[in-house]
């Protein structure tokens, strides 16, 4: 069995506040001893449940990032009975080019999932999460938004589980990040996701879509810092009272909540985020890029619903995903 290369240059089970990285070796043209260092927090406090807290996943969404920084820099050891793992880019690599995947080996690394030892640096560092992270902790919460393509109404989700027990305590957990919107999640594809992994081990997880665009607000990196202290509360962790406001349950019952685009051109939104739309209505039209005089092609909702998510460039391809339609219920 291959042993993951990865090396934490700070203790994981010691008391106190330690910033470091996981060095994980890296030889290249520009340095031929050189590491990938991938910055990471750990504050413990005695005895108690681990928290694992991850942005950057997809290197161009920013809300995960900004609130783990900031929590790292303002979280103290005596906040917390536990321990708190923080590592606020995961696919390091990424994050720094701005860009969903790798730029080393093009590696979606929420798709690389369990990973593997011997294998790309993509699949190291999801190997290490896999093997090394994801036993010794109880909670995980891993903050996403749409990155460049997508744009999203900010929710926290949860997925559907065998494990009733446990898809009750990660709707808990959603219940606790108290996200304006809080939804029942359906992956397109789940094979080789995060998601699939933390769950596959029986932890509470929680995820997130916080906006999008490649960028972020001051509102969407406000819920991301209230709602990852949320979290920390709820579990135990850190000390004090949640602070919560109404949040909206939305639930995706089956693949008619996704429009995607066959043809290529220029993107029209008729529905923005948020908007109330009704099964057979007009959510989206594309464009034709080479000439004028030409009527757009229309594109319509599968169901009736509530616009959770939307293309984000104004130029779209085919296959790309256009608009998702979440449909509002009373509870998870």
């Amino acid at each position: 069995m291959t042993v993951n290369p990865i090396v934490p240059t700070i203790p994981l089970d010691e008391d106190g506040e330690h910033h470091g990285f996981l060095r994980l070796p890296y030889s290249r043209d520009d340095s031929a001893w050189g590491s990938v260092m991938i910055p990471i927090t750990v504050i413990r406090n005695g005895a108690g449940p681990t928290a694992l807290l991850t942005g950057g996943n997809h290197g161009d969404e920013y809300e995960g990032p900004i609130a783990l920084m900031d929590l790292a820099m303002d979280l103290k050891a005596s906040d917390i009975d536990g321990r708190v793992i923080i590592v606020p880019a995961m696919n390091y690599p990424a994050f720094r080019a701005g860009t969903r995947t790798s730029p080393i080996d093009r590696g979606n690394m929420n798709r690389s999932f369990p990973g593997n030892a011997s294998g790309t640096v993509t699949e190291k560092i999801a190997d290490y999460f896999s093997t090394v992270l994801l036993p010794e902790s109880n909670v995980v919460l891993d903050f996403h938004s749409g990155g460049k393509t997508l744009d999203f109404i900010p929710f926290a989700s949860a997925h559907v589980l065998e494990n009733k027990d446990q898809q009750a305590a990660c709707v808990a957990a959603v219940e606790a990040f108290n996200a304006p919107y809080s939804m029942m999640l359906l992956e397109i594809d789940n094979v080789g996701m995060y998601d699939t992994t933390v769950e596959d081990q029986g932890k509470i997880f929680v995820t997130t879509e916080l906006g999008g665009g490649g960028s972020s607000t001051a509102r969407s990196n406000a819920i991301a810092k209230k709602g990852v202290r949320n979290v920390l509360k709820h579990t135990g962790i850190m000390k004090g009272e949640l602070e919560t406001g109404p949040s909206t349950w939305l639930d995706m019952p089956d693949g008619d909540c996704y429009v995607f685009c066959q043809d290529d051109g220029m993107f029209e939104a008729m529905k923005d985020l948020g908007d109330d739309v009704e099964k057979g209505e007009i959510v989206a039209r594309v464009w034709p890029l080479d000439r004028t005089g030409r009527a757009p092609i229309e594109y319509r909702a599968g169901r009736s619903g509530l616009v959770v998510s939307r293309h984000f460039p104004g130029l779209i391809k085919s296959g790309d995903c256009m608009a998702v339609v979440g449909v509002e219920v009373e509870s998870a």
